[in-house]
């Protein structure tokens, strides 16, 4: 599949209680599971880390939140914190009706771009061992597992 281009650009202030609310409830989805969290729980927990991540929003220092558009037309968003000596992806999103057409792909290629752009050579991310789908397109951008976290139900 080619990748379709994709150019990002900072999240307004505008755009972005939305794109907390589907931030929040995204994370709350594989974090709740893992921890063994209820729904509530979950999203409890998800928007207290995000408040702490982001306690200013969008203009939350060393914090990077972009909406990624296909020509006129937006398809997702991308979060990478450039906190650490290493960036670090945190949310990375195609828009529901947009998904299977290689925006996933296109996003991270832009989000490694970008990164490029500003000097640094590595980046990180978390996937949740049961998401296959993101699971085999880091792979097939060339991430490699440099930690690894196991769970046996008893």
């Amino acid at each position: 599949m080619t990748t379709p281009p994709v150019h990002l650009r900072p999240i307004t202030d505008a755009e972005y209680p939305a794109w907390r609310d589907r931030s929040v409830a995204s994370f709350a989805t594989g974090i709740g599971p893992s921890r063994g969290l209820s729904g509530d729980a979950a999203l409890q927990f998800a928007d207290a880390e995000t408040a702490k991540l982001l306690p200013d929003g969008p203009a939350t220092d060393q914090q990077l939140i972009w909406i990624a558009w296909a020509g006129a037309e937006p398809v997702g968003s991308l979060w990478i914190s450039l906190r650490s000596r290493v960036p670090f992806v945190y949310a990375v999103e195609v828009d529901r009706d947009q998904r299977g057409k290689g925006y996933g792909r296109a996003i991270m290629l832009a989000g490694e771009e970008e990164c490029r752009r500003r000097g640094y050579t590595q980046l990180d991310l978390n996937v949740f061992g049961d998401n296959r789908t993101a699971i085999a397109l880091y792979d097939s951008l060339g991430y490699t597992v440099i930690s690894q976290q196991m769970r046996k139900q008893l």
